[in-house]
Order: structure tokens, then sequence, then C-alpha cells
């Protein structure tokens, strides 16, 4: 009798700890991700149900993809430091620039390309119809710029810089904003990382400017 007793309790076991565990799993919370310094949300079961999205939104495609030209343009502006100044300042933030964004140039393709969206050539979105992209800056601006040397080039290209962070900070914006948008992983760690970079380098930015302009 003794040894059915201890047979049911060993088979019984395994059941008793696996309820424990789907217990554990569903009293677990479910967080919400917020946007870049927002505040996460805990959702119940039946709001997370609800919520069926999928993986990503257009307004993400559109994001990464605007985001290629938008980063294309800062590499422009950067090679013309080659040979518009001999400041090694502005060449050694110009080769953070470029490095950052060329590869971000290569993350937003795979993601695309994962995806099986259009990937756009770096030049293809610099205007939507007849409105340029946050912080872009027109082709007269880039004229001038190019025309530029020395100091006033150093001035011009930091300024036209700082605008160019300042438009990707508002595409981040305008992302999160979306409804359903920047809940991918991948996005939402991509947009998340240009903002807090971005930001740092137009501070950095404006004391190289300031100090420029004494």
């Amino acid at each position: 009798m003794k040894r059915v007793v201890l047979a049911v309790a060993v088979l019984a076991a395994p059941a008793l700890a696996s309820c424990r565990s789907a217990s554990s799993q569903q009293s677990a919370p479910i967080v919400q991700p917020g946007s870049p310094g927002g505040a996460s949300r805990v959702l119940t079961p039946g709001s997370a149900e609800s919520m069926v999205r999928p993986m990503f939104t257009a307004a993400d495609v559109k994001f990464m993809q605007g985001m290629i030209s938008h980063h294309s343009q800062a590499v422009e502006m950067v090679d013309l430091l080659k040979t518009r100044t001999s400041d090694s300042g502005l060449h050694q933030l110009g080769e953070r620039i470029q490095v950052s964004q060329k590869d971000e140039i290569k993350l937003m393709e795979a993601w695309l390309r994962d995806r099986v969206q259009d990937v756009p050539g770096p030049h293809s979105m610099h205007m939507h119809g007849a409105t340029l992209m946050p912080g872009m800056l027109s082709e007269e601006e880039m004229a001038q710029l190019a025309a530029a040397k020395d100091a006033e080039f150093d001035r011009l290209f930091l300024k036209g810089m700082i605008k160019h962070h300042g438009g990707a900070l508002t595409m981040v914006q305008e992302l999160f904003a979306s409804p359903g948008a920047g809940q991918d992983a991948d996005i939402y760690a991509f947009a998340s990382d240009v903002e807090a970079d971005q930001r740092m380098e137009i501070n950095r930015m404006s004391a190289m400017l300031k100090e420029r302009q004494k």
C-alpha cells in the first residue's frame, strides 16, 4: 500500500510544479515600453490581448526609409571637411559622425530587406513632394556650404549639422507619436539610440560653435 501512495506522490510532483510555473507565468506583469524618456505602462491580460498589432507598421517603414536619406546627407556634409577646413576638432567630429551614420545606414537597409520592404537609394527621399524632411539642408544651403572655406565653413558646417541632428530628433518623436509604431524591438532600440546619440552630439557641436564665434 505504501508503494502505491509513493508512486502517486512522485507522479503528482511534476504536475504540481507545472501548475506553479503556469500560475507564475500568468501573474507576471506585461509591460509596454514608452518612448525614450517616457514612462512604460503595465497592461492587463485583457488589454494585451486586444492590442493585436503587426510586428511593424507603415510608420516604422517610412521612418527607416527616410532616415537612410537623412543620414546620407550627413555623410555628404562630412565629406566636405576633407577639402574645406583644416580644423582638427571638426575632422575628429566628422569621423565619428561618418562611421556611426554609415553603420546605421547598413542596419536600416538590412531591417527593410528582412521585412521585404523597398530599400531606397541614398538620395531618393531628400524631399517628400516639395517639403524638405526635418533638418535637411536645401540644395542652396548645401551649395553655400561647399563654396565656403576655413572659418566660414566651420561655422556653417556646425550650424548645418546642429540643424540636421535636430531634424533626426523630430523624426524620432514623430515615429513614437504614430499609433503602434516603434514597438518592434529592433526599431525601438535603433530610434532610442539615435535620440540619445544625436542629442549628445548637438550639445558638443553647440559648444564648438560657441568657441569658434568668439
